[in-house]
C-alpha cells in the first residue's frame, strides 16, 4: 500500500499543478534572485561518470553533500536538458518538482521523497553559477516511474506514450545502480574518495547495494587477486596497487570463459574495447539478476576454492580444466540483461 499523503503535500501538489505559464516564471524570477544574492557553496571536487550511455556530471559540496547537475539529472531520467519555460527547476512549488507532478505519478510521491527534491544552488570550481539536486535523488526518481508502470502493467494497460522513453531511461538507471551505489560513482569520478575514510565507504556500500552484492564486492575481489599472486609467486601488496596487465587475462580465462558457453564472446560483443583501450563498464555489470549474477557468484566461490587447493599454478590450472573446461559458443543460459 502507498504511503498517505499529508493534506500539506496534497495541497502543495494541487497548487504547483494550478499554477498558469507566467505565474512559474515569476515564481522562478524571484527565487533565482533571492538565491544567488545569498552566498552558495563552492564545489570541492568535480567530475563525470556513465549510467548507461547518460554521462553525468557530479559534485561535492564543502559539507560533503554530493550532487548531480541539474542539466545532467534530468537528461539521465529521459527529460529534456533544459526544461519548457516556466516550468524549470527555480518553478518548484512546496517541494514538488516539475517532473514529478504528473496526476499519474501522485500515487507514488512520499513525504520523504519531496523533501529531498529541494534544488540547491552552488558554484562550479570555475566560479560558474549551476543547480543540482542530491545524488541520492536519482534512484528514488527513477522507482516513482517505475511504479508508475508496474501498476500499468498489472491493470493490463500499456504505459502512456508520453511517459514511455522517460520509464525506459528510469529502468536503466536502477539497472545501472543495482551493484554500484550513486554516492560511490560521484565520490570516484569527482576524487573525493581521496577524502573518505574505508568506514564511510562501506555505510554507502550497505546503503545502495544488495547485501549479497555488498558482501561480493568488498570480499571476492581480494581474495580473487590474492590467490592468482600467490600461485604465480608474486609479492601481494594489496589492491590499490596496479595490478599486472595478465591479470585481466587470466580473469577472462578462469571465470568468464568457463562460466557457460559462449559467455566471454557475448561480453566482449556487448562491451567492446573502447578507443582509450579500456571497456566501458565492467563485465559483470551486463549479468541478469536472475540467472547471471546466482550463476557468476556460484561460479566465482567454486574457483576461488580451486585457487586455495592448488599449490602451484600449474596445478590449479589443470583442476579448472577438468572442473570447468572451456566449452563451445552456443549460448545456452539467458544470462545477459538486454542492454543494447
Amino acid at each position: 500500500m502507498e504511503e498517505e499523503l499529508s493534506p500539506q503535500t496534497r495541497g502543495a501538489i494541487a497548487r504547483a499543478q494550478s499554477l498558469t505559464s507566467e505565474e512559474r516564471k515569476s515564481i522562478a524570477k524571484k527565487a533565482a534572485a533571492a538565491r544567488w544574492d545569498s552566498e552558495v557553496p563552492g564545489a570541492t571536487h568535480e567530475g563525470t561518470f556513465n549510467i548507461g550511455t547518460a554521462e553525468i556530471a557530479a559534485a561535492v559540496l564543502p559539507n560533503g553533500k554530493r550532487l548531480l547537475t541539474q542539466s545532467t539529472f534530468l537528461l539521465t531520467i529521459g527529460r529534456a536538458r533544459t526544461p519548457k519555460a516556466g516550468t524549470g527547476v527555480m518553478s518548484t512549488v512546496d517541494g514538488v518538482p516539475f517532473f514529478l507532478q504528473a496526476d499519474v505519478l501522485k500515487p507514488f510521491l512520499t513525504e520523504d521523497l519531496l523533501a529531498s527534491t529541494t534544488p540547491l544552488f552552488f558554484r562550479t570550481k570555475s566560479g560558474k553559477k549551476a543547480v543540482g539536486y542530491e545524488a541520492e535523488l536519482l534512484p528514488k526518481v527513477a522507482n516513482v516511474y517505475l511504479k508508475f508502470r508496474d501498476q500499468c502493467l498489472e491493470s493490463g494497460e500499456k504505459v502512456p506514450r508520453q511517459y514511455a522513453h522517460i520509464v525506459t531511461a528510469c529502468d536503466l538507471v536502477v539497472r545501472g545502480l543495482a551493484e554500484v551505489g550513486i554516492v560511490a560513482l560521484v565520490d570516484e569520478a569527482t576524487g573525493y574518495q581521496e577524502v573518505r575514510d574505508r568506514v564511510a565507504l562501506q555505510e554507502i556500500l550497505d546503503r545502495f547495494l544488495r547485501k549479497e552484492f555488498a558482501a561480493w564486492a568488498s570480499q571476492f575481489p581480494t581474495e580473487f587477486y590474492r590467490q592468482i599472486f600467490r600461485l604465480r609467486n608474486w609479492p601481494w601488496k594489496g589492491m590499490k596497487v596496479n595490478r599486472p596487465q595478465c591479470v585481466a587475462n587470466y580473469t577472462k580465462d578462469l571465470v568468464y570463459a568457463r562460466l557457460a558457453p559462449g559467455v566471454l564472446k557475448e561480453l566482449e560483443a556487448r562491451n567492446p574495447v573502447q578507443d582509450n583501450g579500456r571497456r566501458k563498464s565492467p563485465m559483470y555489470w551486463w549479468f541478469t539478476e536472475d540467472i547471471g549474477h546466482p550463476a557468476l557468484a556460484q561460479h566465482l566461490h567454486a574457483v576461488v576454492g580451486l585457487m586455495k587447493a592448488a599449490d602451484t599454478w600449474e596445478q590449479m590450472m589443470r583442476m579448472m580444466k577438468r572442473a570447468f573446461p572451456v566449452r563451445g559458443d552456443s549460448i545456452q543460459l539467458n544470462l545477459f540483461d538486454d542492454l543494447d
